[in-house]
């Protein structure tokens, strides 16, 4: 799968530029990944790109859900992550949450936590 058809989703996007969500945004267009979806419940655009509010408003299949929001603020999302399907989820650090690991799990969808910047800035995307 090449660059542009990988699409990948941030969920905790934020118009914040020393937010590591922000940074991954930019790092991944500068690697050359251009079907990105950020999601943020009121923001417009993040980093020139159009936001989308809610997980399931994504239509698209989901190949990498990289999560960039506080562990309480994923337990109510965990249905909806479900519902997108990712290919796999990243939990970048301080997002780790383990209800969300047990129910992706026996989802059958394969998770990470990691830190999407250097799996990016080393090739391991």
């Amino acid at each position: 799968m090449s660059k542009e058809d990988h699409h990948t989703v941030v969920l905790g996007a934020t118009n914040k530029p020393e937010r590591y969500a922000n940074q991954a945004i930019r790092l991944l267009k500068e690697k050359g990944y251009s079907n990105i979806t950020p999601v943020h419940p009121k923001l417009a655009n993040s980093e020139g790109l159009p936001v989308t509010n809610r997980l399931v408003d994504i239509k698209q299949p989901v190949d990498t859900l990289t999560l960039y929001v506080g562990t309480a603020r994923l337990q109510p999302m965990i249905d909806d992550i479900l519902r997108i399907q990712p290919r796999r989820v990243i939990f970048n650090p301080g997002t780790e949450s383990a209800p969300l690991q047990q129910a992706l799990d026996q989802a059958g969808i394969p998770w990470e936590e990691a830190c999407t910047l250097v799996l990016l800035r080393t090739g391991q995307f």
